[in-house]
Protein backbone atom coordinates (compact mmCIF):
# COMPACT_ATOMS: atom_id res chain seq x y z
CA UNK A 1 0.00 0.00 0.00
CA UNK A 2 2.88 3.00 1.33
CA UNK A 3 4.76 1.96 -2.28
CA UNK A 4 1.02 2.71 -4.32
CA UNK A 5 0.10 5.48 -2.12
CA UNK A 6 4.05 7.19 -2.81
CA UNK A 7 3.35 6.19 -6.65
CA UNK A 8 0.30 7.78 -7.02
CA UNK A 9 1.78 10.83 -5.38
CA UNK A 10 4.69 10.50 -7.89
CA UNK A 11 2.19 11.08 -10.91
CA UNK A 12 0.70 13.67 -9.09
CA UNK A 13 3.56 15.63 -9.18
CA UNK A 14 4.69 14.87 -12.04
CA UNK A 15 1.41 15.93 -13.76
CA UNK A 16 1.75 19.57 -12.44
CA UNK A 17 5.17 19.70 -13.17
CA UNK A 18 3.88 18.86 -16.50
CA UNK A 19 1.04 21.32 -16.50
CA UNK A 20 3.38 23.76 -15.32
CA UNK A 21 6.52 23.33 -18.29
CA UNK A 22 3.72 23.15 -20.55
CA UNK A 23 1.62 26.95 -19.53
CA UNK A 24 5.13 27.96 -18.96
CA UNK A 25 6.49 27.06 -22.45
CA UNK A 26 3.07 28.12 -23.86
CA UNK A 27 3.53 31.90 -22.14
CA UNK A 28 7.10 31.47 -23.62
CA UNK A 29 5.83 31.27 -27.36
CA UNK A 30 3.50 33.65 -27.00
CA UNK A 31 6.00 36.47 -25.64
CA UNK A 32 8.23 35.59 -28.41
CA UNK A 33 5.47 35.61 -31.28
CA UNK A 34 4.58 39.47 -29.15
CA UNK A 35 7.78 40.47 -29.25
CA UNK A 36 8.44 39.33 -32.94
CA UNK A 37 5.46 41.30 -33.99
CA UNK A 38 6.16 44.57 -32.04
CA UNK A 39 10.01 44.73 -33.54
CA UNK A 40 8.00 43.80 -36.57
CA UNK A 41 5.24 46.84 -36.09
CA UNK A 42 7.91 48.97 -35.29
CA UNK A 43 10.67 48.21 -38.34
CA UNK A 44 7.49 49.10 -40.57
CA UNK A 45 6.34 52.28 -38.81
CA UNK A 46 10.15 53.83 -38.75
CA UNK A 47 10.12 53.18 -42.51
CA UNK A 48 6.86 54.61 -43.35
CA UNK A 49 8.46 57.73 -40.73
CA UNK A 50 11.15 58.31 -42.99
CA UNK A 51 9.45 58.73 -46.00
CA UNK A 52 6.94 61.10 -44.57
CA UNK A 53 4.08 59.04 -44.61
CA UNK A 54 3.16 60.48 -41.37
CA UNK A 55 -0.41 59.21 -41.36
CA UNK A 56 0.56 55.68 -42.25
CA UNK A 57 3.52 55.73 -39.88
CA UNK A 58 0.77 56.66 -36.78
CA UNK A 59 -1.60 53.90 -37.81
CA UNK A 60 1.21 51.23 -38.06
CA UNK A 61 2.71 51.84 -34.34
CA UNK A 62 -0.88 52.71 -33.07
CA UNK A 63 -2.15 48.63 -32.31
CA UNK A 64 1.46 47.92 -29.90
CA UNK A 65 1.18 51.11 -27.71
CA UNK A 66 -2.74 51.02 -27.29
CA UNK A 67 -4.26 48.14 -25.00
CA UNK A 68 -4.91 45.28 -26.56
CA UNK A 69 -8.99 43.98 -26.90
CA UNK A 70 -9.45 40.94 -23.85
CA UNK A 71 -10.12 38.89 -26.89
CA UNK A 72 -7.01 39.46 -28.74
CA UNK A 73 -4.00 36.91 -29.65
CA UNK A 74 -2.11 39.20 -28.73
CA UNK A 75 -3.19 39.41 -24.95
CA UNK A 76 -0.95 37.78 -22.26
CA UNK A 77 -2.00 35.13 -20.38
CA UNK A 78 -3.04 36.42 -16.77
CA UNK A 79 -2.69 40.21 -17.33
CA UNK A 80 -5.10 41.71 -15.23
CA UNK A 81 -4.27 45.63 -16.13
CA UNK A 82 -6.25 45.70 -19.62
CA UNK A 83 -4.77 49.25 -19.89
CA UNK A 84 -1.20 48.33 -20.57
CA UNK A 85 -0.20 47.87 -24.14
CA UNK A 86 1.61 45.27 -25.75
CA UNK A 87 4.66 47.38 -25.33
CA UNK A 88 4.51 47.06 -21.98
CA UNK A 89 5.79 43.39 -22.37
CA UNK A 90 8.12 44.12 -24.47
CA UNK A 91 12.31 43.98 -23.95
CA UNK A 92 13.43 47.03 -22.24
CA UNK A 93 15.55 47.82 -25.72
CA UNK A 94 12.34 47.57 -27.23
CA UNK A 95 10.59 49.40 -25.01
CA UNK A 96 12.66 52.00 -25.53
CA UNK A 97 12.57 52.20 -29.32
CA UNK A 98 9.21 51.91 -29.69
CA UNK A 99 8.30 55.18 -27.22
CA UNK A 100 11.30 56.72 -28.01
CA UNK A 101 9.90 56.74 -31.97
CA UNK A 102 5.85 57.44 -30.94
CA UNK A 103 7.19 60.78 -29.00
CA UNK A 104 9.77 61.70 -32.01
CA UNK A 105 6.80 60.83 -35.01
CA UNK A 106 4.14 63.00 -32.47
CA UNK A 107 6.80 65.90 -32.76
CA UNK A 108 6.80 65.87 -36.41
CA UNK A 109 3.31 65.53 -36.17
CA UNK A 110 2.64 68.98 -34.80
CA UNK A 111 5.33 70.67 -36.40
CA UNK A 112 3.43 70.15 -39.63
CA UNK A 113 0.91 73.20 -38.12
CA UNK A 114 -2.61 73.68 -37.89
CA UNK A 115 -3.24 73.79 -42.09
CA UNK A 116 -1.12 70.89 -43.30
CA UNK A 117 -2.01 68.95 -40.24
CA UNK A 118 -5.45 69.57 -41.26
CA UNK A 119 -5.00 68.00 -44.26
CA UNK A 120 -2.96 65.27 -43.30
CA UNK A 121 -5.26 63.86 -40.57
CA UNK A 122 -8.02 65.99 -40.21
CA UNK A 123 -8.51 68.67 -37.99
CA UNK A 124 -10.12 67.32 -35.20
CA UNK A 125 -7.37 64.42 -35.07
CA UNK A 126 -4.41 66.97 -35.32
CA UNK A 127 -5.62 68.98 -32.59
CA UNK A 128 -6.29 65.71 -30.22
CA UNK A 129 -2.53 64.60 -31.25
CA UNK A 130 -1.64 68.50 -30.80
CA UNK A 131 -2.92 68.57 -27.34
CA UNK A 132 -1.19 65.51 -25.77
CA UNK A 133 1.96 67.34 -26.00
CA UNK A 134 0.50 71.39 -25.40
CA UNK A 135 -1.49 69.76 -22.40
CA UNK A 136 1.64 67.56 -21.24
CA UNK A 137 -1.11 64.48 -21.51
CA UNK A 138 1.13 62.25 -22.97
CA UNK A 139 3.32 61.62 -20.22
CA UNK A 140 0.70 59.95 -18.24
CA UNK A 141 -0.43 58.12 -21.80
CA UNK A 142 2.99 56.20 -21.57
CA UNK A 143 2.73 55.85 -17.95
CA UNK A 144 -0.53 54.01 -18.03
CA UNK A 145 -0.34 52.32 -21.25
CA UNK A 146 3.85 51.34 -21.49
CA UNK A 147 4.33 51.05 -17.82
CA UNK A 148 1.13 49.86 -15.85
CA UNK A 149 0.66 53.11 -14.00
CA UNK A 150 4.49 53.24 -12.44
CA UNK A 151 6.23 56.58 -12.94
CA UNK A 152 9.33 55.17 -11.38
CA UNK A 153 9.63 52.42 -13.77
CA UNK A 154 9.54 54.41 -16.84
CA UNK A 155 12.63 53.80 -18.88
CA UNK A 156 15.35 56.68 -18.41
CA UNK A 157 15.29 57.44 -22.44
CA UNK A 158 12.23 57.69 -22.51
CA UNK A 159 11.74 60.33 -19.50
CA UNK A 160 14.01 62.44 -21.31
CA UNK A 161 12.10 62.42 -24.23
CA UNK A 162 9.16 62.81 -22.39
CA UNK A 163 10.67 66.31 -20.95
CA UNK A 164 12.24 67.26 -23.96
CA UNK A 165 8.68 67.30 -26.04
CA UNK A 166 6.64 69.00 -23.25
CA UNK A 167 9.67 71.42 -23.08
CA UNK A 168 9.01 72.31 -26.85
CA UNK A 169 5.63 72.74 -27.32
CA UNK A 170 3.79 73.49 -23.49
CA UNK A 171 3.21 77.09 -22.80
CA UNK A 172 3.90 76.52 -19.08
CA UNK A 173 6.74 74.34 -17.36
CA UNK A 174 4.96 74.13 -14.55
CA UNK A 175 3.78 70.20 -15.16
CA UNK A 176 6.49 69.16 -17.12
CA UNK A 177 8.62 70.36 -13.97
CA UNK A 178 6.28 68.40 -11.50
CA UNK A 179 6.65 65.41 -13.63
CA UNK A 180 10.27 65.41 -13.53
CA UNK A 181 10.46 65.84 -9.77
CA UNK A 182 7.68 63.11 -9.23
CA UNK A 183 10.57 60.82 -11.27
CA UNK A 184 13.90 62.08 -9.52
CA UNK A 185 11.76 61.42 -6.17
CA UNK A 186 10.97 57.93 -7.96
CA UNK A 187 14.76 56.84 -8.00
CA UNK A 188 16.01 58.66 -5.07
CA UNK A 189 13.16 56.34 -3.10
CA UNK A 190 12.56 53.34 -5.19
CA UNK A 191 9.37 51.29 -4.26
CA UNK A 192 9.23 47.68 -3.71
CA UNK A 193 5.72 46.09 -5.05
CA UNK A 194 5.91 42.59 -3.81
CA UNK A 195 2.66 41.09 -5.48
CA UNK A 196 4.37 42.47 -9.16
CA UNK A 197 7.78 40.65 -8.25
CA UNK A 198 5.35 37.71 -7.42
CA UNK A 199 3.49 38.57 -10.95
CA UNK A 200 6.94 38.70 -12.76
CA UNK A 201 8.36 35.60 -11.32
CA UNK A 202 5.27 34.15 -13.15
CA UNK A 203 6.06 36.45 -16.46
CA UNK A 204 9.72 35.50 -17.09
CA UNK A 205 9.71 37.61 -20.44
CA UNK A 206 8.34 40.86 -18.66
CA UNK A 207 10.10 43.38 -17.09
CA UNK A 208 8.35 45.15 -14.77
CA UNK A 209 10.94 46.15 -12.62
CA UNK A 210 13.80 48.20 -14.16
CA UNK A 211 17.44 49.51 -12.23
CA UNK A 212 16.80 53.15 -12.53
CA UNK A 213 19.80 54.37 -10.79
CA UNK A 214 23.43 55.04 -11.42
CA UNK A 215 24.67 51.28 -11.16
CA UNK A 216 26.08 51.95 -14.95
CA UNK A 217 27.43 54.57 -17.28
CA UNK A 218 24.53 54.45 -19.04
CA UNK A 219 22.14 54.84 -15.92
CA UNK A 220 25.29 57.78 -15.09
CA UNK A 221 24.83 59.37 -18.21
CA UNK A 222 21.12 59.57 -18.15
CA UNK A 223 20.43 61.21 -14.81
CA UNK A 224 22.79 63.76 -15.78
CA UNK A 225 20.80 64.25 -18.77
CA UNK A 226 17.36 64.93 -16.76
CA UNK A 227 19.44 67.16 -14.26
CA UNK A 228 20.16 68.89 -17.24
CA UNK A 229 16.58 69.48 -18.51
CA UNK A 230 15.45 70.13 -15.29
CA UNK A 231 18.04 72.65 -13.75
CA UNK A 232 18.72 74.27 -16.67
CA UNK A 233 15.57 74.01 -18.83
CA UNK A 234 12.81 73.47 -17.37
CA UNK A 235 13.34 75.35 -13.70
CA UNK A 236 14.87 78.55 -15.46
CA UNK A 237 11.59 78.68 -17.75
CA UNK A 238 9.44 78.99 -14.26
CA UNK A 239 12.11 81.74 -12.99
CA UNK A 240 13.15 79.03 -10.26
CA UNK A 241 16.81 80.20 -10.65
CA UNK A 242 17.61 79.76 -6.75
CA UNK A 243 15.59 76.52 -6.49
CA UNK A 244 17.99 75.30 -9.47
CA UNK A 245 21.14 76.44 -7.59
CA UNK A 246 20.58 74.82 -4.67
CA UNK A 247 19.43 71.40 -6.36
CA UNK A 248 22.98 71.57 -8.56
CA UNK A 249 24.95 72.02 -5.04
CA UNK A 250 22.71 69.28 -3.01
CA UNK A 251 22.72 67.02 -5.78
CA UNK A 252 24.75 63.73 -5.25
CA UNK A 253 25.26 62.68 -8.86
CA UNK A 254 27.01 65.63 -9.68
CA UNK A 255 30.88 65.39 -8.85
CA UNK A 256 32.47 68.47 -8.16
CA UNK A 257 33.63 69.48 -12.12
CA UNK A 258 30.11 68.64 -13.15
CA UNK A 259 29.20 70.60 -10.34
CA UNK A 260 30.62 73.62 -11.42
CA UNK A 261 29.86 73.18 -15.09
CA UNK A 262 26.19 73.39 -14.25
CA UNK A 263 26.36 76.46 -11.89
CA UNK A 264 28.69 78.19 -14.67
CA UNK A 265 26.07 77.42 -17.32
CA UNK A 266 23.04 78.41 -14.65
CA UNK A 267 24.69 81.43 -14.17
CA UNK A 268 24.92 81.94 -17.84
CA UNK A 269 22.07 81.26 -18.58
CA UNK A 270 20.35 83.99 -16.01
CA UNK A 271 22.71 86.79 -17.52
CA UNK A 272 21.35 86.40 -21.16
CA UNK A 273 18.21 86.51 -19.99
CA UNK A 274 18.60 89.38 -18.24
CA UNK A 275 20.04 90.74 -21.21
CA UNK A 276 17.02 89.42 -23.39
CA UNK A 277 14.75 91.44 -21.04
CA UNK A 278 16.86 94.60 -21.18
CA UNK A 279 16.99 94.32 -25.36
CA UNK A 280 13.14 93.47 -25.10
CA UNK A 281 12.65 96.57 -23.11
CA UNK A 282 14.72 98.68 -25.02
CA UNK A 283 13.13 97.44 -28.63
CA UNK A 284 9.70 97.39 -27.01
CA UNK A 285 10.84 101.38 -25.77
CA UNK A 286 12.05 102.24 -29.63
CA UNK A 287 9.00 101.01 -31.10
CA UNK A 288 7.16 103.24 -28.98
CA UNK A 289 9.07 105.83 -29.85
CA UNK A 290 8.74 105.49 -33.62
CA UNK A 291 5.40 104.66 -33.27
CA UNK A 292 4.46 108.02 -31.16
CA UNK A 293 6.97 110.03 -33.38
CA UNK A 294 4.60 108.42 -36.64
CA UNK A 295 1.40 109.44 -34.47
CA UNK A 296 2.53 112.86 -34.27
CA UNK A 297 3.91 113.20 -38.25
CA UNK A 298 0.78 112.09 -39.09
CA UNK A 299 -1.31 114.32 -36.85
CA UNK A 300 0.77 117.23 -37.91
CA UNK A 301 -0.13 116.32 -41.37
CA UNK A 302 -3.79 116.34 -41.50
CA UNK A 303 -3.32 119.67 -39.62
CA UNK A 304 -1.79 121.16 -42.38
CA UNK A 305 -3.60 119.19 -44.94
CA UNK A 306 -6.89 120.79 -42.97
CA UNK A 307 -5.37 124.15 -42.72
CA UNK A 308 -4.50 124.24 -46.57
CA UNK A 309 -8.28 123.31 -46.94
CA UNK A 310 -9.59 125.78 -45.06
CA UNK A 311 -7.07 128.39 -46.94
CA UNK A 312 -8.41 127.12 -50.26
CA UNK A 313 -12.01 127.17 -49.36
CA UNK A 314 -11.75 130.81 -47.88
CA UNK A 315 -10.08 132.12 -51.49
CA UNK A 316 -12.69 129.84 -53.75
CA UNK A 317 -15.35 131.95 -50.99
CA UNK A 318 -13.53 135.45 -51.87
CA UNK A 319 -12.92 135.18 -55.57
CA UNK A 320 -16.47 133.75 -56.10
CA UNK A 321 -18.28 137.31 -55.38
CA UNK A 322 -15.88 138.91 -57.40
CA UNK A 323 -16.50 136.87 -60.72
CA UNK A 324 -19.92 137.30 -60.22
CA UNK A 325 -19.49 141.29 -59.81
CA UNK A 326 -17.40 141.69 -62.82
CA UNK A 327 -19.65 139.10 -64.63
CA UNK A 328 -22.34 141.47 -63.75
CA UNK A 329 -20.56 145.15 -64.28
CA UNK A 330 -18.95 144.16 -67.68
CA UNK A 331 -22.31 144.14 -69.84
CA UNK A 332 -23.39 147.44 -69.02
CA UNK A 333 -19.52 148.79 -69.48
CA UNK A 334 -19.24 147.77 -72.89
CA UNK A 335 -22.70 148.38 -74.10
CA UNK A 336 -22.84 152.02 -72.55
CA UNK A 337 -19.80 153.05 -73.23
CA UNK A 338 -21.22 156.47 -72.21
CA UNK A 339 -22.76 155.85 -68.66
CA UNK A 340 -19.56 153.92 -68.02
CA UNK A 341 -17.92 157.31 -68.65
CA UNK A 342 -20.76 159.45 -67.16
CA UNK A 343 -20.59 157.28 -63.55
CA UNK A 344 -16.39 157.65 -63.22
CA UNK A 345 -16.78 161.59 -64.45
CA UNK A 346 -19.52 161.43 -61.90
CA UNK A 347 -17.33 159.66 -59.38
CA UNK A 348 -14.76 162.04 -59.84
CA UNK A 349 -16.43 165.35 -59.93
CA UNK A 350 -17.95 163.59 -56.48
CA UNK A 351 -14.04 162.72 -55.03
CA UNK A 352 -13.22 166.04 -56.11
CA UNK A 353 -15.56 168.25 -53.33
CA UNK A 354 -14.75 165.78 -50.72
CA UNK A 355 -10.67 166.13 -51.34
CA UNK A 356 -11.35 169.65 -51.33
CA UNK A 357 -13.98 169.38 -48.35
CA UNK A 358 -11.59 167.16 -46.82
CA UNK A 359 -8.34 169.57 -47.10
CA UNK A 360 -9.29 173.41 -47.56
CA UNK A 361 -6.27 175.28 -49.20
CA UNK A 362 -5.02 177.98 -47.06
CA UNK A 363 -4.59 181.68 -47.84
CA UNK A 364 -0.71 180.96 -48.80
CA UNK A 365 -2.38 178.88 -51.69
CA UNK A 366 -4.16 181.57 -52.70
CA UNK A 367 -1.72 184.15 -52.90
CA UNK A 368 0.44 182.14 -55.03
CA UNK A 369 -1.64 182.09 -57.96
CA UNK A 370 -2.49 185.57 -57.75
CA UNK A 371 0.89 186.44 -58.24
CA UNK A 372 1.10 183.82 -60.67
CA UNK A 373 -1.74 184.87 -62.81
CA UNK A 374 -0.29 189.16 -62.04
CA UNK A 375 3.37 187.57 -62.92
CA UNK A 376 2.17 186.08 -66.26
CA UNK A 377 0.25 189.35 -67.50
CA UNK A 378 2.98 191.69 -66.95
CA UNK A 379 4.90 189.35 -69.05
CA UNK A 380 2.04 189.13 -72.03
CA UNK A 381 2.10 192.94 -71.43
CA UNK A 382 5.63 193.66 -71.77
CA UNK A 383 5.86 190.76 -75.02
CA UNK A 384 3.40 193.30 -76.85
CA UNK A 385 5.25 195.96 -75.55
CA UNK A 386 8.07 194.44 -76.90
CA UNK A 387 7.20 192.43 -80.20
CA UNK A 388 3.82 194.58 -81.32
CA UNK A 389 3.35 191.49 -83.99
CA UNK A 390 2.53 189.14 -81.37
CA UNK A 391 -0.35 190.90 -81.01
CA UNK A 392 -1.36 191.17 -84.66
CA UNK A 393 -0.96 187.71 -85.34
CA UNK A 394 -3.23 186.69 -82.19
CA UNK A 395 -5.59 189.09 -83.46
CA UNK A 396 -5.68 187.57 -87.09
CA UNK A 397 -5.58 184.20 -85.87
CA UNK A 398 -8.74 185.26 -84.08
CA UNK A 399 -10.67 186.76 -86.96
CA UNK A 400 -9.37 183.71 -88.76
CA UNK A 401 -11.46 181.18 -86.79
CA UNK A 402 -14.49 183.51 -86.28
CA UNK A 403 -14.44 183.64 -90.12
CA UNK A 404 -14.14 179.84 -90.39
CA UNK A 405 -16.62 178.79 -88.21
CA UNK A 406 -19.02 181.53 -89.40
CA UNK A 407 -20.03 179.25 -91.95
CA UNK A 408 -22.38 176.06 -91.09
CA UNK A 409 -20.70 173.77 -92.85
CA UNK A 410 -17.35 173.99 -91.35
CA UNK A 411 -18.85 173.76 -87.79
CA UNK A 412 -21.15 170.16 -89.29
CA UNK A 413 -17.69 168.76 -90.58
CA UNK A 414 -15.38 170.21 -87.48
CA UNK A 415 -18.50 168.30 -85.48
CA UNK A 416 -18.43 165.26 -86.74
CA UNK A 417 -15.15 164.80 -86.73
CA UNK A 418 -14.47 165.45 -83.03
CA UNK A 419 -17.99 163.10 -82.20
CA UNK A 420 -15.56 160.33 -84.37
CA UNK A 421 -12.92 160.80 -82.48
CA UNK A 422 -14.57 160.98 -79.21
CA UNK A 423 -16.46 157.47 -79.78
CA UNK A 424 -13.25 155.85 -81.00
CA UNK A 425 -11.91 156.49 -77.83
CA UNK A 426 -14.95 155.63 -75.80
CA UNK A 427 -14.72 152.56 -77.40
CA UNK A 428 -11.70 151.96 -76.86
CA UNK A 429 -11.29 152.83 -73.36
CA UNK A 430 -14.77 150.47 -72.65
CA UNK A 431 -12.65 147.27 -74.70
CA UNK A 432 -10.10 147.90 -72.48
CA UNK A 433 -12.11 147.79 -69.14
CA UNK A 434 -13.44 144.50 -70.11
CA UNK A 435 -10.26 142.87 -70.60
CA UNK A 436 -9.24 144.27 -67.15
CA UNK A 437 -12.30 143.25 -65.73
CA UNK A 438 -11.87 139.61 -67.55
Amino acid sequence: MPSASTASTMSYEDSLSSQYLTSSISSLSSARAQSSHIARTYRQAAQLFLTRRLYEALSTIDPIISPEAPDSPLQQEGQSDHDAAPVAFASKTTRVKVWSFYLTLLNAIIELGPEEGKLVFGSTKWQELAAYARQGTVWDLVVRQGYQGNDGAVDGEVVVNLATLLLAHMPSQKLNQQRLETYLSALSNPTFDIAAHLEASQQPMRNSSHQNGTSTPRDLNIRLKLLELYTLHVLPQNDEWDYARDFISMSEVLDDERRDAFLQALHTLKEEKALDGIREKELQRRQDEEMQQRRMEDERRRKEEARADQDRKRREAEERPRTAGSQNRTPSTSSNPRAGQGNRNTAASKAKPAQKKATPPSPRVYRSVFTTVQAAILNAGKSVTQNPMVLLRFVLFLMAFTLAFARRDVRDRVKRTLQGGLHKVQRTIGMGVKVSYI
